[in-house]
């Protein structure tokens, strides 16, 4: 059974506490200042006053310092934070390298508290002032795009101001990322406000305790879908998310910026962690070595789906080239992807790579009249299109135009950069408020692939499996690999109660049931983990040899990515 809430266990001896009541608890008897930093999307005021409530009702005073309150004035922010270039670039902003400190003037000087009284220092930056102890409040980020997206959000540094999304992706997230996993060596508590009424504390010893446990074995991220315009029915009809929702378009399974970790005990007792402190935390163990020098503590492989079952075509897309992202959008690496096809069938399709005979400046005609003037195009008449088979891989170098057809269900085995989707063509379809989608048609246009057409991309993009190894009972195949992009996509076929050894050799292994009821995995250290269909999970680099044993009475295939050596 798809797992909607895989959950780890704390390791023994870390301290899990609910509601504020609880949570006050924790702190010592007073004098103490408590610095508590986290996201700008954190119901701050509900947390300063839970926090209040729960140490008066132990009789210690709190006076606190609202963080917000005294950031630079918004000219300032907007300043020390984007170029002009940028500002004037309604899709995209570069990186933020700015440090959260030049988002103050000057900081506010604190009045130590005495007796058993509490200080308590709150918002995003909290730890830039002097403390006893250092807690971070967190919201995963899901939280904070649909606050944005609604109005309701705020973007770092202008909490009086309506939030915008490009800020919140492009320079909220960067800065606040670096700036939680700086803390995270020395944070002495952790807290899950998803509930503002009934947080969720662990604490930072238990919480590092426990990361080091979770990266020496295999791990599954919490996943979860949003809806789009295109967007289908699949996970709601065969997974269990949300059927309330308009519908589930893209699947979050392991995109590691985003991607949390749950630890705790039950539903009402447990803690989402941000699946990048164990890359922070643990780069060699999670990464392996060769990785980690070339990455960085960046997790680069992400697993996601399109849903499109009963929905529509994705926009015709590329994504940027390697220079272009680092230079104009400050990634090192570029968002190469590849589609493998969980559920498709002949009569749905995979537009893919330029026609033998595509004119690029026809192209650009057709799509300024389509974004300008609402006059729809056929992509058709400049993108290939291939039948999209049930188990087949498709490539996709950045710089490809390309969009999964409606109908489908593709398992998007990419690079971690995942923002960056040129549109081109997006079938003059709005977004839910009846807007337009925005078309960063002309970012497309400047990385627009045009040297591989026709029969090249046949040839290159859709390649068939290759066997590596055999076994009894077992195959592993190469679905995908191209020089230019830096991981392969790989697929185990195992007969009914077959089984196979790998081993991760010092590089992580991604891992994903594609076919039948599921595997269990097995680890040399004589960890367990059950992989059901259509569940991913991340086998760091630590984990070393392991084995899949085939569940059920059918077989079963499991897709690998990894990088490349």
């Amino acid at each position: 059974m798809y797992r909607l809430d895989p959950r780890y266990a704390p390791a023994p001896g870390a301290v899990l506490a609910t509601g504020w009541q609880a949570v006050a608890a924790q702190l010592p008897p007073g004098p103490v200042t408590v610095a508590v930093d986290g996201p700008p999307t954190v119901d701050w005021d509900a947390l300063a006053t839970g926090l209040t409530a729960g140490l008066a009702a132990r009789g210690s005073a709190v006076r606190a310092l609202d963080l917000r309150a005294h950031h630079a004035p918004p000219t300032a922010v907007r300043h020390r934070t984007e170029s002009a270039q940028d500002a004037a670039d309604p899709y995209y902003s570069k990186l933020a390298e700015t440090p959260l400190r030049d988002f103050f003037d000057d900081l506010p000087r604190l009045h130590l508290p005495t007796g058993r009284d509490v200080l308590l220092v709150h918002g995003p930056g909290a730890a830039l002032l002097p403390h006893d102890l250092l807690w971070y409040a967190d919201l995963p980020k899901r939280h904070a795009e649909a606050a944005v997206a609604t109005g309701t959000g705020h973007n770092l540094g202008l909490p009086y101001e309506k939030g915008e999304l490009r800020r919140l992706f492009f320079i909220d997230w960067p800065v606040i990322d670096r700036h939680r996993d700086a803390l995270a060596p020395r944070l002495d508590a952790w807290l899950d406000v998803q509930d503002p009424q009934r947080p969720t504390y662990i604490d930072g010893t238990g919480l590092r305790t426990t990361l080091t446990r979770i990266a020496h074995h295999p791990v599954r991220t919490r996943p979860y879908f949003n809806s789009t315009p295109w967007g289908g029915h699949w996970a709601q009809r065969r997974l269990g998310f949300d059927a309330t929702a308009r519908n589930t378009a893209l699947g979050y399974e392991l995109i590691a910026p985003e991607a949390g970790v749950l630890i705790g005990t039950h539903p009402g007792r447990q803690a989402e962690i941000p699946f990048q402190l164990l890359c922070v935390l643990h780069p060699e163990e999670m990464l392996g070595p060769q990785v980690k020098d070339r990455f960085g503590t960046s997790f680069p492989i992400r697993f996601d789906y399109l849903d499109t079952v009963d929905g529509g075509n994705l926009s015709v897309h590329c994504h940027p080239k390697e220079r272009y992202m680092r230079e104009r959008f400050g990634w090192s690496y570029t968002q190469h992807e590849t589609y493998y096809m969980t559920l498709g069938s002949p009569d749905t399709r995979v537009f893919l790579g330029l026609r033998e005979d595509a004119d690029p400046d026809r192209f650009r005609k057709e799509i300024e009249e389509a974004a300008h003037d609402g006059v729809p195009m056929d992509p058709e008449d400049h993108v290939m299109t291939f039948p999209a088979e049930q188990g087949r891989l498709f490539m996709i170098p950045a710089g490809t135009p390309h969009a999964s057809g409606a109908g489908n269900v593709v398992l998007e085995i990419s690079a971690t950069p995942y923002l960056y989707s040129l549109r081109f063509y997006d079938w003059l379809r709005p977004d839910a408020d009846g807007r337009p989608r925005p078309l960063p048609y002309e970012h497309g246009l400047a990385n627009l692939e045009t040297e591989r057409r026709g029969d090249a991309v046949a040839h290159d993009l859709v390649q068939e499996p290759r066997t590596l190894r055999t076994g009894s009972g077992w195959r592993e195949e190469l679905l995908g690999a191209l020089d230019e992009m830096f991981y392969e996509v790989r697929r185990y076929a195992l007969d009914a109660d077959a089984e196979a050894d790998d081993d991760t050799a010092g590089r992580f292994h991604v891992l994903n049931v594609v076919e039948g009821e599921g595997v269990l995995l097995s680890t040399a250290a004589g960890e367990r983990h059950a992989l059901s269909w259509a569940e991913t999970l991340t086998v760091p680099a630590a984990v070393g040899p392991y084995r899949l044993a085939a569940v059920g009475d059918a077989p079963v295939k499991v897709v690998k990515a990894l990088v490349r050596p």
